[in-house]
């Protein structure tokens, strides 16, 4: 097996350092919904590990959350809640949104606040090597403490400081020292600490929690390419500097960046897709197969077109799958032992999953020749149904929703209450058609006087009617939604 590694700059034979591959992922900073850019990057290390797993190594997998953070702090102030009770909410939805698109659950999900004890105990550690000095109440990292600084995003210190001199501060003594403790700030979380009462910094949690959890040397830490400079390259630098240890991480995995046009999709930009809204469109297989068609390591560029092309792929697939008959173990069927090779082929290669893709569009196509000679298919279906799983996709079929006719009239008439309307048939199509535009205007203006919380309330009622928003630059628009049918629905 081959994998690329950032900090080298090349493919390398993949060989964990013991029994157990230890495995760290950088995971959500809860403040707001999870958008399709959080779903990529969580899609392509479940498949890694799932990869992993196939190819019989025992795995240790664990993704932090971040739940103390400069995002969070801003975000529960303009909701006017605390901000733990934010990241709460929103960590819950993560896991909710994971599990829809079945992402396989972490073995440890270390939170910042929960790791504070060990955090305090690293800084110490590291002021008292000398890579670490206190500086008004706040602790810093000393960039030039370390020689190798750099290494992993290829990049020089001076040309470090010509990009990020405006970030200058005088408390500190170097434009790219780095905050591991932050100074209490009035109405912020805080914790005490032998420098007075802060809160840790970005960087140094995740080291805290991969070494609680995993030890003082990982074999694969994965995020996104976003995420090389600076968290990845501080992160190595104070692990490296505390432990004494080299390596930190044998093997560096950065996927690709979600594109919205020619922007990276983030929160900062607002040019935003969440998970919920592209679930409402798609199937979660169709959703895992629009990530895994590109390479992990490029850039995925999103658009309405490719989400339905994938959605016709899960359907290719699904359609293999419905035909499966209780006689199919008896009966005859074709060699498959090339798919797999192929199959391991691909992803042995640096996790091809484009290429594996194509092994499973081949194998349905000889699933369908086989059974029109006569054949069952069966060992074709059962190798379909194990590749497709390393891949995370279920293959369960879809269904159209409904709407409950008891909920659409109580909708239609929340909507005409809002806009001070009345309505004598509520179930009437052109009233419903009407009553949902009205809601979606009184959501509108919620949402631009910043009313966020019932903004989403709206949002919600109107799904638990089936009917689904689509927020996009030219407005909102909407449609009944579909569901994915469970195993025994089938």
């Amino acid at each position: 097996m081959q994998v690329y590694n950032t900090l080298s700059g090349q493919k390398e034979r993949f060989i964990p350092g013991g029994d157990v591959v230890k495995m760290y992922v950088c995971g959500v900073t809860p403040y707001s919904e999870t958008h399709l850019g959080h779903a990529m990057s969580n899609i392509i290390f479940d498949v890694v590990r799932r990869y992993l797993q196939f190819r019989n190594y025992r795995v240790r997998y664990v993704q932090n959350v971040t739940d103390v953070d400069d995002k969070i702090i801003e975000r529960a102030a303009e909701r006017g809640v605390a901000p733990d009770q934010l990241a709460r909410e929103y960590t819950r939805r993560f896991f909710e949104e994971m599990e829809r698109l079945n992402v396989l659950p972490a073995d440890a999900y270390p939170r910042a606040t929960e790791e504070i004890p060990a955090i305090i105990n690293m800084i110490d550690g590291l002021m008292r090597k000398g890579h670490a000095y206190e500086s008004m109440g706040s602790v810093y990292f000393r960039v030039r403490s370390v020689p190798d600084y750099g290494k992993l995003s290829h990049r020089s210190v001076e040309s470090m400081i010509t990009d990020r001199s405006e970030q200058w501060e005088e408390m500190k003594e170097h434009p790219l020292d780095f905050a591991l403790w932050k100074a209490a700030k009035a109405g912020e979380p805080a914790w005490d600490s032998p420098w007075g009462p802060g809160r840790p910094g970005w960087h140094i949690e995740c080291s805290a929690m991969s070494l609680s959890t995993l030890g003082e040397t990982l074999d694969i830490h994965g995020g996104g390419l976003d995420l090389v400079f600076p968290h990845h390259e501080n992160e190595i630098a104070q692990s490296e500097s505390y432990t004494g240890i080299r390596p930190f991480v044998r093997y560096w995995l950065h996927n690709g960046l979600l594109q919205f046009g020619r922007e990276k999709m983030s929160k900062s930009l607002g040019n935003l897709v969440t998970v919920t809204e592209a679930l409402d469109r798609v199937s979660p297989d169709a959703l895992r197969i629009f990530v895994l068609s590109s390479h992990y390591r490029s850039p995925l560029t999103y658009s309405e077109e490719a989400l339905q092309a994938a959605e016709k792929n899960a359907e290719r697939l699904r359609q293999v799958m419905a035909q499966e008959s209780a006689t199919d173990a008896g009966e005859r069927s074709f060699d498959v032992t090339g798919n797999r090779e192929r199959f391991i082929e691909a992803m042995d290669d640096d996790f091809n999953t484009p290429r594996a893709l194509v092994v499973l569009y081949d194998l349905a196509k000889e699933i369908n020749r086989d059974r029109q000679v006569g054949g069952s298919g069966a060992r074709g279906r059962s190798m379909l149904r194990e590749l497709s799983n390393v891949l995370g996709l279920t293959l369960n079929p879809i269904a159209q929703v409904t709407p409950d006719a008891a909920l659409v009239a109580r909708l239609a008439s929340t909507a005409l209450g809002y806009a001070g309307g009345h309505v004598s048939h509520a179930t009437d199509p052109g009233e419903f058609e009407r009553a949902i535009d009205r809601l979606i205007a009184f959501r509108a203006e919620l949402r631009k006087s910043r009313q966020w919380q019932r903004a989403d309330a709206l949002r919600k009622e109107l799904e638990d009617a089936g009917v689904v928003l689509e927020d996009n630059p030219h407005g909102t628009t909407w449609r009944m939604k579909s569901r994915v049918l469970a195993e025994g629905q089938r």
